[in-house]
């Protein structure tokens, strides 16, 4: 019998992303708010699009190597084999929007620039989809 994963701390990030991303997409309220606010605002929302990204890379990897005949193959793959082998066994839905979802993780951690942000925060409703679909394969598997 294999251990389950613990993904509590994935389904308490991805709440927390869906919140702030209602907030920062309820568009009137949003733009009623002053720039310090706003600003504020978009942080946090990509402050969680990173954690999350990090917890579901993490917990995909875990998934992967509990499922391997040797967890060393897993450790020895590079990212986009990772994510490659985690779409064939059916973890998440799109490998190419995990590609991009890395590269919108590499923005953020690497630079602030005002524009970018507004460009990530567009797309955290795609990316907040693909965690919940990566979550919901994770529940049914270590349920």
């Amino acid at each position: 019998m294999t251990n389950k994963l613990d993904i509590s701390s994935l389904q308490k990030a991805i709440i927390a992303l869906q919140s702030a991303n209602e907030i920062v997409s309820n568009k009137l309220w949003f733009e009623q708010q002053e720039t310090e606010v706003q600003n504020t605002l978009i942080a946090g929302l990509i402050q969680n699009f990173e954690f999350v990204y990090e917890l579901s890379i993490k917990m995909l990897k875990r998934q992967l190597e509990q499922d391997a005949l040797s967890p060393d193959e897993i450790d020895q793959s590079n990212f986009r084999d990772l994510l490659r082998l985690a779409g064939e066994k059916g973890l998440i839905d799109s490998v190419e929007n995990w590609f991009e979802y890395r590269k919108m993780r590499n923005i953020t951690s690497h630079t602030y620039d005002e524009e970018k942000a507004h460009q990530v925060c567009g797309s955290v409703s795609d990316f907040l989809a693909s965690s919940q679909a990566l979550l919901h394969q994770l529940e049914q598997r270590n349920g």
